[in-house]
């Protein structure tokens, strides 16, 4: 670097926009205007080594220029980057973005003097735009006089700013001057080291210090440093040494301290770090130490605590090598690790696991059993006699391997309960799994534990929470499971139904086998249609058909009206429900399998019930340590109808002698009148059957749904048409077919019926025939109703009646022979709730006749049908008056 240059009197000018070159700078910039290259190509590459150029910063055109000569269109300008280290050509060299100023441009009055160090040219393909790369060097201020053009690019006329010699020997004795110049290469000195320790290189930046002028090393310095531009501006017009060095040691220790912030935060990052590194060792150390004390008892960590409940937990071998091998993965993790918490969750799930843990069973009393169950439940005969049979097998093999029970049967008619009653027999533990809406196959099987938010499935989870290996689990509502994308839950269950198979049941998410053998398992289903054949085939279904109405009268009496009252805080002494009543409630309110609808009503009773008695004020809560107040008081007070303020109850009186002591003078009766007040209108009514055949072309069918047997009208009416068969009920298309047949059968036998003339060819000539299924809401499918709907048309036809009191099912064939169908049993207890005195079944059906209950079939007259002459024969008043002159 030269101590001083010669500049000549003009020199061309390379506009820098929003950027200072500061003498002793090194900057790299690419030139793609043709004002730029014009210029360098010029001054600079043709005359290469003498050429020198001045480097003017430009303002915006908001802002407000010293020296504002104006430029006109045209005049280019060039961004630059200035170098990161000084003497160093930075890589990258920025742009001239080669914009036309179409504002007023405003120039500073002050430059630097710039030489070529390195030129290259290139040519863009394919617009052959020729572009040059500079490297320039700033050598010293000068003051710019006048501007002008040549050609595309800006001249300048100029002077030197620099001292003389003399001058500068002058300055350097004076002693403000010495202490600056002190101060500033001090504070550089300490800038210099910093950097050096923290990227570790030598010490040739400091030589700078000692070779280097101290007025260039204040610009070199500067030079270095991300400042504004209005900060390089000031520092570019320093022209006197002493604000030079001022300015310079300003921002050498501003840059200083910034390095210094820095780097204490960095430290303090990296000692938080570390620090979590520091505990883990003290945490080993204190663990060492209290080894040697034998201080482990007293303050055990969490490590600790669940390596011994896992050692007490009884794990076989092979899984107890698997856990120690996650203990000792757990040990060696960070509390702060991704991992951490999963790892030690997944252990005391094993831990807590009953591996060997048994419930001790009873020795089992058959006859206690019996007893239960007949207390539990009323009716289900031979249900109650399946459940003694199981057990006595297990009382003399206990480690039978007996079948999977399934309770199949419509809601409310104790499917729960017996399982419940079953757990208590064997005097094991009880827990009871919803499978209803179950899709996804994790449910059963359990999450791996690769997923985020991992479990274990519904088994293993039931398992952990009953605390034995052996308990009673009830799989509820195993018809509802379905299957998606997900998996299918229901092929999942094969595995944990086959005795053969879950003695090694695997959980995906506890990825070790388990022992599901010791668990007695029950199932509970509706339909058992929906149940996959595979999954049917592992279970011994047992059947709960609907009570029967004096089953429902029973059960009211015995169990539902006592829980009722208990659970309203009521006794027989606020509110009485006479049989009678019962009846009625059961008769008009309720036509269900179950007895859930009838708990239902009876619970409204007794809410009214409670209402009356709230407003009445006797019925006052009270503490357990007050005393009792003497009756003839009470009574007086009553008799007053004076409120009663709170008396005193001795501790040792139960609720019903606190009752007893709140007795109201007269109970709550139940009669017809509150009935219809509390449940409304009768939902029912016995002449509806009566009243709906009333006219020719309808039928009463029976029908099986998953809730059980129901009762279902047919309708057939006829209108002129084109001979077409109109259904109508939402009808699948089973049902449909039936429809289709007994119109066939009957055009076919429309003359040996007398349902047409002999001079009549086609019995649906000009006439249609529409059919419907009342309830149109509710999907009907099957074909048990084909009889029925024959019986219609022949009504309809022959413009007879059917018998309201009587009610058919069954199959019918194209040659006329009715077939056996299913669900015998719900259907004729659906005609006896429904008032119904005869049934018409298929002959082939006589065998399921012995499961329907004694006293149903006393009840009804159960009529059998060979071929469809004689559900005819059975369905109309008087017989069938045309058979005799038919040939049928």
């Amino acid at each position: 670097m030269e101590e001083s240059v010669d500049l000549p009197s003009r020199l061309a000018i390379l506009p820098f926009r929003n950027k200072v070159l500061l003498p002793g700078a090194i900057i790299r910039i690419r030139c793609t205007s043709p004002s730029s290259v014009k210029l360098v190509e010029q001054e600079l590459w043709q005359r290469e080594e003498k050429g020198l150029i001045g480097i003017l910063p430009v303002r915006d055109a908001t802002e407000t220029a010293s020296v504002s000569p104006s430029l006109p269109q045209g005049a280019g300008n060039d961004a630059a980057e200035r170098s990161s280290k000084t003497h160093v050509v930075t890589p990258e060299a920025h742009k001239l973005d080669g914009k036309n100023l179409q504002e007023v441009t405003y120039w500073h009055n002050r430059g630097v003097a710039a030489r070529a160090l390195h030129l290259s040219r290139g040519v863009e393909k394919p617009s052959g735009r020729v572009t040059y790369i500079v490297v320039l060097e700033g050598l010293c201020r000068f003051n710019v006089q006048d501007l002008s053009t040549r050609g595309t690019y800006y001249t300048a006329r100029i002077a030197p700013l620099d001292m003389t010699k003399a001058e500068m020997e002058q300055v350097e004795q004076d002693p403000e001057f010495v202490t600056l110049s002190r101060q500033f290469k001090a504070t550089a000195m300490e800038l210099i080291t910093l950097l050096e320790q923290k990227q570790k290189t030598g010490g040739r930046t400091k030589v700078l210090l000692e070779t280097v002028p101290v007025q260039k090393l204040a610009d070199i310095f500067v030079a270095s440093f991300e400042i504004s531009f209005e900060e390089q501006l000031a520092m570019l017009d320093s022209v006197d040494l002493k604000v030079r060095l001022s300015k310079a040691t300003e921002l050498v220790d501003r840059h200083l301290q910034s390095i210094r912030v820095a780097e204490k935060i960095s430290q303090k990052v990296e000692g938080q770090l570390s620090k979590s590194q520091k505990e883990f060792l003290l945490r080993q150390q204190m663990r060492a130490i209290k080894e040697e004390l034998g201080d482990n008892d007293d303050d055990e960590d969490d490590v600790t605590a669940l390596e011994r409940k896992m050692e007490t937990a009884g794990m076989p071998s092979n899984i107890w090598k698997h856990a120690q091998r996650e203990l000792r993965r757990l040990k060696k993790m960070q509390p702060q690790q991704p991992g951490y918490n999963s790892s030690r969750v997944y252990l005391e799930l094993l831990a807590d696991l009953p591996w060997e843990k048994t419930t001790e069973e009873q020795d089992l009393d058959l006859k206690g059993a019996r007893e239960r169950l007949d207390s539990d439940h009323y009716g289900l005969v031979k249900v109650k006699q399946r459940v003694i049979e199981y057990l006595a097998v297990r009382k003399l093999k206990p480690d039978a391997r007996g079948p999977v029970l399934c309770f199949v049967g419509p809601p409310g008619v104790g499917k729960t309960s017996l399982a419940s009653s079953i757990a208590a027999a064997l005097g094991r533990k009880f827990i009871r799994i919803s499978l209803g809406g179950v899709k996804d196959e994790a449910d059963i099987r359990g999450h791996r534990r690769t997923y985020i938010g991992s479990m274990p499935g519904r088994l293993i989870d039931g398992v952990k929470r009953v605390g034995v290996c052996n308990p009673v689990m009830l799989l509820d509502e195993i018809d509802k499971t379905g299957s998606d994308v997900r998996g299918d839950p229901a092929s999942a269950l094969l595995e944990v139904l086959d005795p053969e198979q879950n003695k090694t049941f695997n959980d995906h998410y506890l990825n070790v086998p388990f022992d599901l053998s010791k668990v007695v398992f029950v199932a509970t289903a509706n339909r058992v249609q929906p149940i996959p054949p595979a999954l049917l085939d592992r279970m011994e279904v047992i059947e709960l058909p609907g009570y029967t109405y004096e089953e429902k009268l029973k059960i009211a009496m015995r169990h539902l009206i006592p829980r009722v009252l208990d659970q309203h805080g009521l006794s027989y002494e606020f509110l009485k429900i006479p049989e009678a009543m019962v009846k009625l409630v059961i008769r008009r309110y309720t036509r269900e399998a179950g007895v859930r609808n009838l708990e239902r009503n009876l619970a409204a009773l007794a809410r009214a019930a409670a209402v009356r008695v709230a407003e009445q004020g006797q019925a006052v809560p009270l503490s357990k340590d007050v005393h009792q107040l003497a009756p003839p008081l009470l009574e007086n007070r009553l008799a007053d109808g004076a409120e009663v303020e709170m008396e005193v109850i001795p501790m040792g009186l139960n609720n019903h002698e606190i009752s007893n002591a709140f007795k109201i003078a007269m109970p709550l009766i139940v009669d017809e009148a509150m009935l219809e007040k509390v449940l409304g209108p009768p939902r029912f009514d016995d002449t509806e059957a009566a009243e709906r055949v009333a006219t020719p072309g309808v039928s009463v069918g029976l029908v099986w749904t998953s809730f059980g047997g129901e009762v279902q009208f047919v309708e057939a009416t006829e209108m002129a048409g084109k001979g077409e068969l109109h259904l109508t009920g939402q009808l699948g298309d089973v049902i449909k077919e039936s429809a289709q047949i007994a119109l066939t059968w009957v055009r076919a036998r429309s003359r040996d019926l007398m349902l047409a003339s002999a001079a009549e060819v086609n019995l649906m000539e000009s006439r249609d025939i529409h059919i419907h299924f009342p309830a149109g809401a509710v999907p009907k499918d099957g074909p048990s109703a084909g009889v029925t709907m024959v019986t219609a048309l022949v009504s309809l036809l022959s413009q007879r009646r059917v018998r309201a009191d009587t009610a058919m099912t069954g199959e019918i064939s194209l040659r006329g022979l009715v077939l056996p169908v299913g669900g015998i049993k719900d259907k004729i207890l659906a005609a006896h709730r429904f008032g119904i005195k005869r049934v018409i079944i298929p002959e082939r059906n006589l065998k399921d006749l012995a499961e329907v209950p004694a006293t149903v079939l006393t009840s009804l007259e159960v009529l059998f049908a060979k071929r469809m002459e004689d559900v005819l024969e059975q369905a109309f008043e008087g017989g069938c008056p045309w058979r005799r002159h038919s040939k049928i």
